[in-house]
């Protein structure tokens, strides 16, 4: 049995021996430098661009600006998915401070420093905007004519009557919560290389979403799909800001006017920033709650910061809308979601996509009003937590719901209801905290994959199912294997190629172990099958009285009649069998004007409560200890499942204390790992623990993101436990605290 055992990575030598193949180590023949020559103001209309000094400096092969896409036969120069709004290089207007202008391929990153040092622009800057609420007001800057009042998209969720709810509450509680700009900050920046040869593009790049970035860029150069092939190494690290579409684009108009050489582009870490960032939110949260910590109604209203251009927005504004109600039984909720454009970087996804705000404004608020109430905050939590069959916001019917398990499990792990070691004097107060979470994932989602046992009894799994450190191949490798009956040593993993590999979604929304590995299960069922007829004729029985196991294929009532896979093959004189496994969910849909239907397939679940220590003094905050858990159905890899949980943990602490793009009119003034804080083994509880919830019956479920977005609330309300200070604005900075306990009143005191 391969599932369940804790089966090191499949590449973990070559991780520990530096030797795994990432994009930005990729080198090809004769391959050319890209370097990116970007806007230095938030919103300008272009006069004039001139790259003519450049295009003649010694080592410069081509310049592609937007007049490279004038005409009808060249190149479109707006992509996007879903909305086509974003060029490749900026033409006429100038939306935010480091958008592409101007794209150089040379023969040395010296030679393109060079080249950008000639380019000459012009151009007339424009009023610019960057808070989200203020994009929405009247008068304010417009960044797209189709979108005058700057609303990207605006997603709706009603039910219940609000107004009743509202007046039957014994307590009403408002409160306003902030999360900032942030960046997702992998190890490895973005890399694409691109070359052209016969009409054919080829991309290698890390991405989360191959299939995607081919689509893309199909009908960006009106080529047939199966002339775009898009190759993917192992990722160095991707949480969500390699998905949709980002740099790869920018890479194929390179090569395309270069012509027939490849061109390789890799951002500094300073121009990550500009590339992608975290969507920065604004949450208003109103409930209104009986005396005995039943709720009646709750009114949310969340303002999205997109930046410049749409984006991953466009889809996952409704999709954060659903992750800030929170897992609770109410039965009126209204929200409203607004994604905005403002004259900032991208916004896109960041591990957990806009779940970490949602739940620190919601584990934050049931705090304030447990505390107003004077209910324990896990009693009211457990109270109010949905179970399996209740209806959610949505209206639709709950299935394998654990939270109440998921929170039990990380509070008593932690000594919930043990007495807190006494303080230190007066100086350092000790306190806890909790918080759960509920995520919906992909509802409309595709994964295909092929398995292929060849004449020796080795098996290949052609998967698009992005490896970025997460050990999602091992895992899926452990499911074939298991499914197959062969040991993990006979199985190999092809990952993404699309001229090989057969079309996934994504690698993201934590759905890679159930979506793929339901493909790879329905493979090998479709492979085994395939076996037993091959099989029938040598053992003298029909394919309905054999089994398929442990490397054999035997006679079910008499095991001892049986042959194994290769001699299988080799006695019909096939060089191997070849099944193809598909999985699809295709039941989610929202009505628009009310939210009501079904969002997801399944509920993503994940808890968290912890111990802090906060001076007084100072208004440092330690995280001392801290317990997850998270609902993983069945557990593939104990150990991978642990590092994800644990890993989520760790993230989640930068978010929660340290990290926040620091803006100056635009300008990021903080692009650097240096002034970007990010936590470190120093800033690790000394006590971390973890659990994957099972339960028998249950499906692979994704627990890639689960015990992230607890992490900040989880950390608020233990801030609030030992001092008695609320803190709404994320990141929990000293400074804050420190605020926060100077604010109190005499009361609070």
């Amino acid at each position: 049995m391969a599932v369940g055992k804790s089966v090191p990575m499949l590449d973990s030598v070559a991780r520990v021996t530096g030797t795994v193949p990432y994009p930005s180590n990729l080198k090809l023949p004769d391959m050319l430098v890209g370097k990116i020559f970007r806007s230095r103001v938030p919103h300008a209309r272009v006069i004039k661009l001139d790259v003519s000094a450049a295009e003649r400096l010694p080592g410069v092969v081509a310049i592609v600006t937007a007049a490279d896409f004038a005409g009808d036969d060249k190149p479109n120069l707006h992509f996007g998915s879903p909305i086509q709004d974003q060029p490749i290089v900026a033409g006429d207007r100038i939306r935010y401070i480091g958008e592409p202008l101007a794209l150089i391929a040379a023969e040395s990153a010296a030679v393109a420093d060079q080249a950008m040092d000639l380019i000459e622009l012009e151009y007339e800057e424009l009023s610019a905007v960057f808070d989200a609420e203020q994009a929405m007001l009247p008068g304010a800057p417009i960044l797209h004519e189709a979108f005058p009042d700057n609303i990207v998209r605006h997603s709706k969720l009603r039910r219940g009557d609000i107004e009743a709810g509202f007046a039957a509450a014994d307590e009403i509680v408002e409160e306003v919560f902030s999360s900032p700009m942030a960046q997702q900050a992998s190890l490895e920046t973005h890399v694409a290389a691109a070359r052209w040869k016969e009409g054919k593009l080829t991309l290698w790049t890390g991405s989360q979403s191959p299939y995607t970035v081919r689509r893309v860029l199909s009908a960006i150069f009106d080529l047939d799909l199966e002339n775009v092939r898009v190759i993917v190494p192992p990722l160095g690290g991707g949480f969500g800001g390699k998905g949709n579409v980002r740099i790869q684009p920018m890479a194929a108009a390179l090569a395309w006017k270069v012509g027939n050489r490849p061109v390789k582009l890799v951002m500094t870490r300073a121009e990550e920033f500009v590339t992608v960032t975290k969507h920065a939110a604004k949450i208003m949260m109103k409930s209104g709650v009986k005396f005995d910590g039943t709720f009646t109604a709750r009114e949310v209203s969340i303002y999205w910061n997109g930046g410049a251009y749409a984006s991953s927005s466009a889809h996952l504004v409704p999709a954060g809308m659903l992750r800030a109600i929170g897992p609770y039984r109410i039965p009126a909720v209204h929200v409203d979601s607004y994604g905005i454009y403002t004259n900032l970087p991208i916004a896109a996804a960041y591990r957990g996509a806009m779940s970490s705000q949602g739940v620190f404004a919601h584990e934050s608020h049931m705090d304030t009003i447990a505390h107003l109430l004077g209910i324990d905050p896990l009693e009211l939590r457990t109270k109010n937590l949905l179970r399996t069959d209740d209806l959610f916001a949505t209206g639709e019917r709950l299935h394998d719901i654990h939270f109440v398990e998921c929170l039990e499990a990380a509070a008593y792990g932690l000594g919930w209801h043990e007495p807190l070691q006494s303080d230190n004097g007066t100086i350092k107060k000790r306190g806890r905290g909790l918080a759960v979470m509920m995520k919906n994932t992909i509802a409309n989602s595709y994964s295909e994959c092929r398995i292929e046992l060849d004449a020796e009894g080795l098996v290949t799994l052609f998967i698009s199912t992005v490896e970025m450190g997460q050990g999602g191949h091992t895992a899926l490798a452990q499911i074939a294997a298991e499914a197959l009956g062969v040991p993990i040593e006979a199985l190999r993993v092809r990952g993404p190629d699309t001229a090989e590999t057969p079309p996934d979604a994504q690698t993201a929304s934590s759905r890679s172990t159930h979506m793929m590995g339901g493909a790879v299960l329905d493979g090998a069922a479709s492979l085994r099958q395939q076996l037993a007829e091959a099989a029938a004729p040598i053992l003298e029985w029909s394919p309905d009285d054999l089994s398929v196991a442990d490397g054999y294929v035997f006679v079910t009532t008499q095991p001892q009649a049986r042959i194994p896979y290769a001699e299988v093959l080799g006695r019909n004189n096939i060089d191997a069998l070849t099944a193809t496994g598909k999985y699809s969910t295709n039941e989610g849909k929202l009505d628009p004007d009310t939210g009501q239907g079904i969002s997801t397939p399944d509920w993503h679940q994940g808890a968290g409560a912890c111990e802090v220590e906060v001076d007084t003094q100072t208004g440092k905050v330690t995280v001392l200890r801290y317990h997850s858990a998270s609902f993983a159905g069945r557990v593939v890899n104990p150990t991978l499942a642990g590092l994800q949980n644990d890993g989520n943990v760790i993230f989640g602490m930068g978010a929660s204390l340290l990290e926040e793009v620091a803006i100056d009119g635009g300008q990021i003034t903080n692009p650097n790992l240096s002034d970007y804080m990010l936590p470190s083994f120093l800033d690790t509880p000394v006590e971390l623990k973890n659990v994957s919830l099972e339960e028998e019956g249950s499906s692979f479920q994704g627990i890639g993101e689960m015990t992230l977005p607890p992490v900040a609330p989880a950390i608020a309300n233990a801030i609030y436990d030992a001092v008695g200070a609320r803190i709404r604005d994320l990141p929990l900075t000293a400074e804050k605290v420190l605020r926060g306990i100077q604010g109190r009143t005499d009361h609070e005191r």
